[in-house]
């Protein structure tokens, strides 16, 4: 069999726990240096599909090649190229943050001076220098997940699973979190496989995401492909007389008006050549609307759409999320 290219590449992965389907044959390909989140509700099968690409557990069907090591194969090749973060930060509180990390080192069979010089560059890296000898008892919960990151990065893996990197932490913890994982990709060239409950989170830091319901994908794709998936795009316009809004309405078509506001929403995908026209229509007609705001759907909507099972029916009438995977979601 060939071996896949790709930083992580699966085919087929399925697993059961007794009679419960949780994968039920699951592919992906993710590119060397890119950030690839795995979305999904609770019980959707992220965290087995983790387990499994590192080695923590065994599919019952299926092939993953990480690193270009075929994890059936070797999956001892796979665990020296792979670091993972858990969601609780893994650090020993009795020892400062740079014994931490010289320990680490040692567990990676680095000479002293090695785990120490290691230890020194990553306590640079992620902002921890001036507390490396400081107990673990004086950390904030974002100096925690940072150490607990470095930590992983010791043995210098290609690859890193994150499950959950930011919970728990308040906003500015959050964001210089989310600029490391920029760093590592952009700097660095390590490929990352996000798990995230915070979809803002996989917005900001994916190159592309998939969404995992029920232990099958139902979408794959770039955030910005996989808004489009949903409707609900607008663009809101308000005028400052309800003669413009009159106008404005029986040329535009627009799905809703409010009389009060002076307001129009016209759909729209939010597009730049969408824009282009829908103001192209309003400048000929002479209209000048006194605010134009784009409103697009989130990855919230996304997600809400493609894992709703309520408008299921027992008559196989399609769903919102199987309309979506239909039109071209599912990969």
């Amino acid at each position: 069999m060939s071996t896949p290219s790709s930083a992580i590449a699966v085919r087929g992965l399925r697993k059961s726990f007794k009679e419960k389907l949780v994968l039920g044959g699951i592919d992906l390909d993710i590119k060397e240096g890119t950030v690839f989140s795995l979305l999904g509700p609770n019980g959707a099968g992220k965290t087995t599909t983790v387990r499994i690409l590192s080695t923590l557990s065994k599919p019952d069907a299926g092939h993953a090649w990480i690193a270009g090591k075929e994890l059936a194969r070797e999956p001892d090749a796979v665990r020296a190229a792979i670091g993972v973060t858990g969601q609780f930060a893994a650090v020993d509180g009795l020892l400062t943050g740079l014994e931490n990390l010289v320990l680490m080192g040692k567990l990676h069979h680095l000479g002293k001076r090695e785990s120490r010089q290691r230890a020194t560059e990553l306590l640079e890296k992620f902002d921890l220098a001036e507390a490396a000898d400081k107990s673990l008892a004086t950390y904030s919960g974002g100096m925690r997940r940072r150490l607990d990151l470095a930590m992983t990065l010791v043995g210098k893996p290609r690859i890193i699973f994150l499950d959950e990197p930011t919970a728990g932490l308040d906003p500015r913890s959050r964001r210089t979190m989310w600029q490391i994982i920029h760093d590592l990709v952009s700097q660095d060239g390590v490929t990352i496989f996000l798990t995230t409950q915070y979809l803002e989170e996989a917005d900001q830091l994916a190159d592309r995401i998939a969404v995992l319901d029920q232990g099958r994908l139902v979408a794959e794709g770039t955030p910005a492909e996989l808004k489009q998936l949903v409707p609900g795009g607008h663009v809101s316009l308000r005028f400052t007389d309800a003669a413009g809004l009159d106008l404005a309405a029986r040329m535009l078509g627009a799905t809703s008006r409010d009389e009060e506001e002076l307001t129009l929403q016209v759909p729209s995908d939010g597009g730049v050549r969408s824009l282009y026209s829908l103001l192209d229509q309003l400048n000929r007609a002479d209209l000048e609307p006194a605010e134009l705001t784009v409103h697009t759907p989130d990855l919230d909507d996304v997600f809400l759409a493609l894992t709703d099972h309520s408008t299921h029916s027992p008559a196989g009438a399609h769903s919102p999320a199987a309309s979506i995977t239909e039109n071209g979601a599912d990969r």
